[in-house]
């Protein structure tokens, strides 16, 4: 079977659905190795905020795309892609199971269907966007959008900053619309009807957001404000940057510069990890064949592990 042909396992879902271990308890069924499909675990030093895998979950079973760049740098969708696909070569050439894990449904999408041919991010630019922004609001940027790139601007919030920014950004960088580039996709490695979907979303909304409650008081008390805290420390950090929107960093950040009480940063981070959820459940509900478990049914692990037992999933790229 050849890797544009051979099965990828994938284990989705949204935040706090236990994605992580039920990709733990696979690997005792199977030769794996995890290849992390999540926007915030590239970051080094930032491990408790985005719930990052511990040194005994990574040294039983190697994962990948983790702690790859500084938080002061940017990632990007196409960079995932190739990075990902470097890690699933490599994985299957030790004749090894790649199982790709995480909540980043814009990867799994991009490895899936191929990404446009989009220019590479300017930061001169990108500043400029945000000094006009400071000065005279986002709503007047999404106007200034609207008569460049009306469909764009069609489909965004007014005060949708960062892809309002993006969508700028590109316009002035290639002279080109976003929905211009967005029309073809680049063809794939991989077939997209070679993906396995495992899908674990719960059937309760509620038990996830008392879920999703209970696990950012957990990092609470592991150390997040500490932890951001060093982030907040160094010169070279500021709050506009990707890696400081990550949920739970945000509102830390906001709290260290006096702007909310501890309360109100509690209380502010799990909604907006509730948001997160329901954007990725609405990104899944979209994913072509995937397979859906119940993540809160008592049995959602072992449920993984059969079906994923039952693929077929080869052992190599052979």
């Amino acid at each position: 079977m050849t890797a544009a042909r051979a099965s990828l396992l994938c284990l989705m879902g949204p935040t706090a659905s236990g994605k992580s271990a039920a990709a733990m308890a696979l690997a005792q069924h199977l030769p794996i190795e995890i290849v992390s499909v999540d926007s915030a675990l590239v970051y080094r030093g930032m491990d408790i905020g985005t719930a990052k895998p511990g040194d005994a979950e990574r040294a039983a079973v190697p994962h990948h795309l983790i702690d790859l760049i500084d938080p002061a740098e940017t990632y990007s969708a196409a960079r995932f892609v190739a990075d990902a696909d470097a890690a699933i070569a490599g994985i299957r050439a030790r004749g090894r199971v790649p199982v790709l894990v995480g909540g980043t449904m814009l990867y799994f999408k991009a490895l899936r269907e191929g990404l446009d041919d989009m220019p590479a991010g300017d930061l001169a630019i990108r500043a400029d966007i945000e000094r006009e922004a400071a000065a005279d609001g986002w709503a007047a940027m999404h106007r200034q959008l609207a008569e460049v790139d009306p469909r764009t601007a069609a489909r965004l919030a007014p005060l949708d900053s960062q892809r309002i920014s993006r969508a700028l950004e590109v316009w002035r960088s290639s002279g080109q619309t976003l929905a211009s580039l967005q029309r073809g996709a680049a063809s794939r490695a991989f077939d997209a009807r070679s993906f396995v979907s495992i899908a674990l979303e719960p059937s309760d909304r509620v038990e996830l957001h008392s879920r999703i409650a209970t696990r950012f008081d957990a990092m609470l008390a592991a150390g997040l404000i500490d932890e951001v805290t060093r982030l907040h420390a160094r010169d070279d950090l500021h709050e506009r940057m990707p890696s400081m929107r990550c949920v739970g960093y945000r509102q830390a950040w906001d709290l260290l510069e006096g702007r909310i009480d501890h309360a109100t940063m509690r209380e502010r981070a799990i909604a907006a990890t509730r948001q997160l959820a329901k954007r990725q459940i609405t990104w899944l509900r979209s994913t072509p064949d995937r397979i859906v478990i119940d993540s809160l049914a008592d049995d959602a692990i072992e449920q993984v592990v059969q079906i994923a037992l039952d693929s077929g999933t080869p052992i190599s790229g052979r």
